[in-house]
């Protein structure tokens, strides 16, 4: 693949993460530096040349990038690094959620998170640092814009990771797994299917989301789903109307907030200038 666009970002994003580590440590911070290495989707399914796919993998889990509900689309792996901090060689098999950026570096920052809200991120470093075995997560909220699509509810007296799928894609073609007659999957209207009840699958059992269950296959069912609604219902009540992020407005280019290296409006930056306009 090292031939093709996708081996090419690939290459040189390796090559940027080598420099952000290799700064650290000529300057002496990478015992004083927590790096968190993600994405924020899975890979690109309908990225394709004919039968080539140049968009990533994303293994056994059905989904991929613009899928807010299937497991290829929100499983994505999280890489942490700090020597002597964090104990390395380890995998942890526990769902997290980038919102914990946020709660994880207050947390360390000796800051203290709002009371006015709810914070739906978590503090992740008793689980980086296996002082916990289990996230904190009971529930986890998957949207697809501004769609809920999916909900995750791991049961702790059980060890059971259930998943219910209000939503999801219509494949093209049908039972394709992603939406090749498209650029990609859409959150809603015609090109989603409403489930009710909801798709339920149970994820340490049929991690592929495969075969969904039913009263006739899963005793606990009933018991599940309804759970599960409560939880939403308990959710949608703490969720507060915010200015859209993805407005025209938000999204536009904005070249006076960018680093101009050149005469402006010309700004390419390629070096690193002291001189540079702000």
């Amino acid at each position: 693949r090292s031939s093709d666009l996708y081996g090419d970002n690939v290459e040189e994003l390796d090559f940027i993460v080598g420099k952000i580590l290799g700064a650290l440590e000529k300057e002496g911070l990478q015992n004083k530096t927590l790096t968190y290495f993600t994405s924020d989707h899975g890979g690109y399914l309908e990225a394709r040349d004919g039968n080539a796919q140049l968009g990533g993998w994303n293994g056994i889990y059905k989904g991929g990038k613009g899928m807010g509900g299937y497991e290829g689309g929100i499983r994505v792996p999280g890489i942490f690094r700090w020597p002597g901090v964090l104990p390395a060689n380890t995998v942890i098999n526990e769902p997290t959620s980038l919102m914990d950026v946020y709660p994880t570096v207050v947390y360390l920052g000796g800051g203290t998170l709002p009371k006015d809200r709810v914070i739906d991120g978590r503090n992740l470093m008793p689980l980086l640092q296996g002082l916990v075995t289990h996230s904190e997560h009971e529930f986890m909220f998957h949207y697809c814009g501004l769609s809920l699509h999916a909900v995750r509810w791991h049961q702790a007296e059980t060890g059971a990771t259930w998943k219910a799928h209000y939503m999801t894609p219509v494949f093209h073609p049908f039972g394709a797994g992603a939406c090749y007659g498209r650029r990609m999957c859409q959150c809603i209207g015609e090109h989603v299917i409403h489930h009710k009840p909801p798709l339920l699958f149970e994820l340490s059992r049929d991690p592929r989301e495969d075969t969904p269950l039913s009263p006739a296959t899963e005793p606990q069912f009933t018991a599940v789903i309804k759970r599960i609604e409560r939880a939403v219902e308990e959710h949608r009540r703490t969720l507060a109307p915010v200015p859209l992020q993805f407005s025209l407005s938000n999204n536009i280019w904005k070249p006076w907030l960018q680093p101009c290296c050149g005469t402006f409006p010309f700004c390419t930056c390629d070096r690193v200038d002291a001189n540079a306009i702000l």
